[in-house]
């Protein structure tokens, strides 16, 4: 069985070290590969790196390669590519210095201010484009600038898929240690449908609205006695890089246009002093208000769209949301309004307690011809059209012969959605995660859709127990579905001891991804590893248009 445990920070930095040891050996350190998520931890360290002796605030081109900026200090770079998380990969003109900076985009040439130095590398802010990138548009919100949603809206959409697509490929090589010319690598898939594609938003109430910098300062400046009221409040998405902060959101282009009309309608009423709604202080810990959620579904029936508007609350006050509840529920989309109710000073929008006050407790959804009921804290895809796409590749994957006759391992199945939609084609199914109501939904999704040979066990896959695999008989597929972190060298161990014939890789994080595909096929003997697998193919999905999250499939096949 497994055994419930947190998961062990800094898994992933194996990859990154080994990813900045390769390309340490280039003379000019280019870097126009991707960097992983790692890259952002400070213990990671070059022993080559020298500070620089200059106190100049730019940097000239004869510069030294081995210069190494101060914080503040301004410089001249170009944008090469792009790296996770969307941050542009630069070099210091006339030198092989690389910074990392957010919003920069390749082809662009820019002024940057050194916010801090990461051991080999610093990151920048933007102050000043020179030279705007080759694949420059208009950006369709009015937030894009400030709000870290969707960062990538400013590059045509035919580039952002590109560089998504040149990332994975790097990390591949420079990470996982395959070669591009014995690695069957598909072109990216795009996704179809680049707005309104997202089922579910969480936005977040907050004491502090922001606003640029010279509205703050006149705002500051007209409220002398610093009293704070209503109009200081906000409701909206989070400024990266602030938990205190919040961007007012009346409208959002990712997700469906019922949810936007019920956000203007709690956007026009809850501030009201007549409601006595206060938003949740993150400093103090005072409040009402914490989040707002809202998820978009679908009628099985008719088709059309049901919204699930979820208010997450720091105590049960069912009266002050009455009014709110009264406005929203006038909508025939609105067939759900919850309340969870998370009393804790963290920042999750999951409740101790839920509570039901209108209409019914789930929506509903359909995916690869299965119906799934969704309640407010269930995991489902979040971009319902691509997962269609994204399942079907998982079924070519499985190579499933369709006689009833197979077994299937789903590790980190969630509300056991792929597994599912795979189990009237095998003889079983077992899944494994650790969110105990996510498995309440599998078993009960599995009902609904008549499915009987689907069992779903909870329990954390970080850690193992040595008779974790006798609850099951030898599965001919695996397929893991693992959080951005990846998967624990324990699992690892086992799939590698287990030997299935194949093993279907699902990754939302390609870092990570580098790396469990480099310690199943190529084994790491530090760690007592032996790989027995080889990649077969890999293929990049598109699922989140406008982000730097890249999703992918990947094949391994017994040696």
């Amino acid at each position: 069985m497994v055994t419930a445990t947190a998961s062990i920070p800094g898994f992933c930095r194996i990859g990154a070290v080994r990813f900045i040891r390769r390309i340490s050996h280039h003379q000019t350190f280019r870097c126009s590969t991707s960097t992983p998520h790692p890259l952002t931890n400070d213990t990671i360290q070059n022993p080559s790196s020298t500070k620089s002796n200059h106190d100049d605030a730019s940097v000239s081109a004869n510069t030294p390669s081995s210069f190494f900026p101060k914080k503040n200090q301004t410089l001249e770079l170009e944008c090469e590519s792009l790296a996770f998380k969307g941050k542009g990969v630069c070099k210091v003109s006339g030198t092989g210095f690389v910074v990392m900076c957010d919003r920069a985009l390749p082809g662009e040439r820019f002024i940057g201010r050194v916010t801090r130095k990461k051991g080999s590398y610093a990151e920048v802010v933007k102050l000043k484009t020179l030279v705007p990138h080759h694949d420059l548009v208009e950006a369709p919100c009015e937030y894009a600038s400030d709000c870290g949603g969707c960062k990538m809206q400013n590059l045509l959409y035919e580039a952002q898929v590109r560089y998504k697509e040149q990332q994975v490929q790097e990390l591949l090589v420079h990470v996982g240690r395959f070669t591009k010319e014995n690695l069957e690598f598909n072109p990216i898939v795009p996704c179809s449908i680049q707005y309104h594609y997202r089922n579910k938003m969480e936005f977040s109430f907050c004491t502090d609205k922001w606003l640029p910098k010279d509205e703050m300062i006149a705002k500051e400046e007209k409220r002398g006695s610093n009293i704070r009221n209503g109009n200081d409040y906000a409701l909206g998405l989070h400024v990266p890089g602030f938990f205190d902060k919040v961007i007012q959101i009346d409208k959002c282009l990712l997700q469906s246009e019922a949810a936007d009309k019920v956000l203007t309608v709690i956007q026009d009423g809850w501030r009201s002093q007549r409601l006595d709604l206060s938003p949740y202080n993150v400093h103090t810990h005072k409040g009402f208000l914490k989040h707002l959620m809202l998820r978009s579904g679908r009628n099985v029936t008719t088709g059309s769209v049901e919204v699930m508007v979820n208010f997450v609350t720091s105590s049960y006050k069912p009266e002050l949301l009455s009014l709110l509840v009264e406005k929203i529920s006038l909508f025939p989309e609105v067939v759900s309004v919850v309340n969870n109710v998370n009393t804790s000073i963290g920042n999750t929008s999951v409740g101790e307690e839920e509570y039901i006050l209108y209409g019914k407790s789930t929506i509903t959804e359909t995916l690869r011809g299965l119906t799934f009921q969704i309640s407010a804290n269930s995991f489902f895809q979040t971009n319902t059209h691509q997962a269609e796409i994204l399942y079907k590749l998982i079924e070519d994957y499985a190579g499933l012969r369709g006689d009833g006759s197979e077994i299937i391992l789903d590790l980190f199945c969630g509300t056991g959605t792929i597994g599912l939609t795979l189990a009237k084609r095998v003889k079983e199914v077992y899944g494994y995660e650790v969110v105990a109501d996510a498995i309440s939904d599998a078993r009960r999704n599995a009902m609904i859709n008549n499915i009987s040979n689907a069992i779903f066990v909870q329990g954390d896959l970080n850690k193992i127990s040595d008779n974790f695999g006798n609850d099951f008989p030898k599965p001919n597929v695996v397929i893991s579905d693992p959080n951005r972190p990846g998967m624990h060298t324990k699992l690892i161990k086992f799939l590698l001891k287990l030997r299935s014939p194949r093993i279907v890789y699902v990754s939302c994080n390609p870092s990570t991804c580098a790396r469990d595909l480099d310690y199943l096929c190529h084994g790491v003997m530090e760690k007592n590893l032996e790989g027995c697998y080889k990649l077969t193919r890999i293929q990049p999905v598109d699922m989140f248009p406008h982000t730097p999250h890249i999703e992918c499939v990947c094949l391994l096949e017994l040696c």
